[in-house]
């Protein structure tokens, strides 16, 4: 069995330091505040020596973010360890620990879901674009249960806008492909184009709802904000016939 080398525990070490750094940066004072300056300074090194680790800013946060998915994704698992196989309650536990965790990092969920194209983490802010990391995969493996075990009301496939179609067909491949890594079984109609139409629907009025909730722009100031948000998922599984 080989054996790192000692350069090479090193670099890890350092890659950890810088990470750990720019997490706490992050934390703190927010995704602006995470810059190869300001890491090395913390750190008590010279920015260019960074660029060992990380080939740019844009590297550094791109590894920054995934690890906030995956202790997201962790922290979801928790929440639904203890529930049983009922693929609603696990679905609806996930939409509330996300909520939770928005709540409680905030500068965190800005840099994951809430950085535009082109600016600070220039990722897609969504949990549905990325289906092959941790996050996407435990809210889409909780969706598939319900697909799975419930006879769900859902558009027709005919409802679906032309334009939205080979968009909505390549996602489908992708959900397919998660759902049969997870165990899930289920005939292939069954996840057709009117069923991905709708989880990007109910995705857009979860996340919305987050969105607004975290950045303090709902129109009026709500005393009860987790009753308004309770409703609303009680609202999406009456719409699609879970209740």
């Amino acid at each position: 069995m080989s054996h790192p080398t000692r350069r090479g525990r090193v670099r890890a070490a350092t890659d950890k330091d810088i990470r750990r750094t720019a997490r706490k940066l992050l934390v703190e004072q927010g995704p602006e505040a995470v810059t190869l300056r300001a890491i090395a300074r913390e750190l008590g090194i010279t920015a260019p020596a960074l660029y060992r680790y990380y080939g740019s800013r844009d590297d550094l946060v791109e590894h920054l973010r995934l690890d906030v998915c995956a202790d997201l994704a962790a922290e979801l698992a928790e929440d639904i360890a203890g529930l049983d196989h009922d693929g609603a309650l696990q679905l609806f536990a996930v939409c509330k620990g996300f909520r939770r965790w928005a709540l409680t990092h905030t500068n965190e969920f800005t840099l994951v879901f809430a950085s535009p194209t082109g600016g600070v983490g220039s990722t897609p802010s969504s949990a549905l674009s990325r289906v092959d990391e941790p996050f996407g995969r435990i809210f889409l493996t909780a969706a598939g249960h319900v697909l799975a075990t419930h006879d769900l009301a859902t558009p027709s496939s005919d409802v679906v806008p032309a334009e939205l179609r080979d968009d909505l067909a390549g996602f489908q491949a992708d959900l397919m492909a998660v759902f049969s890594e997870s165990g899930l079984v289920f005939p292939e109609e069954k996840l057709d184009l009117g069923m991905i139409f709708l989880m990007i629907q109910i995705w857009a009025r979860i996340y919305g709802h987050v969105t607004l909730e975290v950045f303090g722009n709902f129109p009026i100031p709500m005393s009860k904000p987790d009753v308004l948000f309770d409703a609303m998922l009680a609202d999406l599984a009456r719409e699609i016939g879970l209740i």
